[in-house]
């Protein structure tokens, strides 16, 4: 019988909002490629989300700000599962200081992989998404349309990719293509090396966004989220 499975390419899918997405995906019998810029990382977690179902994930090398890398990703993929369904952009960074104190460095890293870093993953992945009139959906954040003081590159990367997924919407409807942007606020994640606890239990968990991810791909062909926004039910556990 011929393996009818969709596919899913997560970038940053070994921990986090990434890996909550591929835990709810493979469990809906879709296929998973995450990538971190860590193989050793990217195969730890593929061996976890195995053991949901055995041959499911796939674990990848590549670094967004490296659209070569973005490139043999997509190849690596498509040479073992032969399409592409849906694109989760996830990757991402904050560096969190005053302007003052901001370094050129924190202020590049933060801009090339929540930015450019996203317009990579979509350069990679547009011909095959094509093809299956797939889904890119990206990971922004409600910094991108709410500033606040000690953001200056986070907030900047997050309104710049609202606007480029927005963007790009329009572009690629015409082409079969949808895109939607998902704009969490607290999530109980390892982002900017934060360690999950208990105490995040009032946070927005990733595998609720998984859930989001899982809602829109299941949306009908002819209606089209483009900008979701998530919040915590009861603001700081409230």
């Amino acid at each position: 019988m011929a393996d009818t499975s969709k596919i899913a390419l997560i970038t940053g899918g070994s921990k986090g909002i990434g890996y909550g997405i591929a835990e709810v995906l493979i469990k809906e019998g879709i296929k998973v490629a995450i990538t971190s810029r860590s193989q050793e990382s990217a195969d730890e977690a593929a061996a976890s989300l195995n053991k949901i179902k055995e041959g499911y994930a796939l674990g990848i090398a590549a670094d967004v700000r490296d659209l070569e890398s973005q490139n043999q990703a997509v190849a690596t993929v498509l040479a073992k599962w032969h399409q592409i369904d849906y694109v989760i952009a996830n990757a991402g960074v904050g560096h969190f200081a005053p302007i003052q104190e901001l370094t050129p460095e924190q202020w590049h890293e933060t801009i090339d992989i929540n930015l450019t870093g996203v317009f990579y993953t979509a350069k990679a992945t547009l011909a095959t998404l094509k093809e299956t009139e797939g889904y890119f959906i990206t990971i922004s954040s409600l910094a991108g349309t709410n500033f606040f003081e000690k953001a200056a590159a986070y907030n900047a990367s997050k309104f710049g990719l609202v606007g480029f997924s927005q963007a790009i919407m329009l572009d690629l409807r015409s082409e079969g293509i949808k895109v939607t942007t998902i704009m969490p606020g607290s999530v109980a994640s390892y982002f900017n090396d934060h360690q999950p606890s208990d105490a995040d239990a009032w946070k927005i968990q990733p595998e609720d966004i998984g859930q989001i991810v899982s809602d829109l791909i299941h949306m009908p062909a002819r209606t089209l989220p483009s900008k979701i926004e998530v919040r915590p039910t009861r603001p700081g556990g409230k």
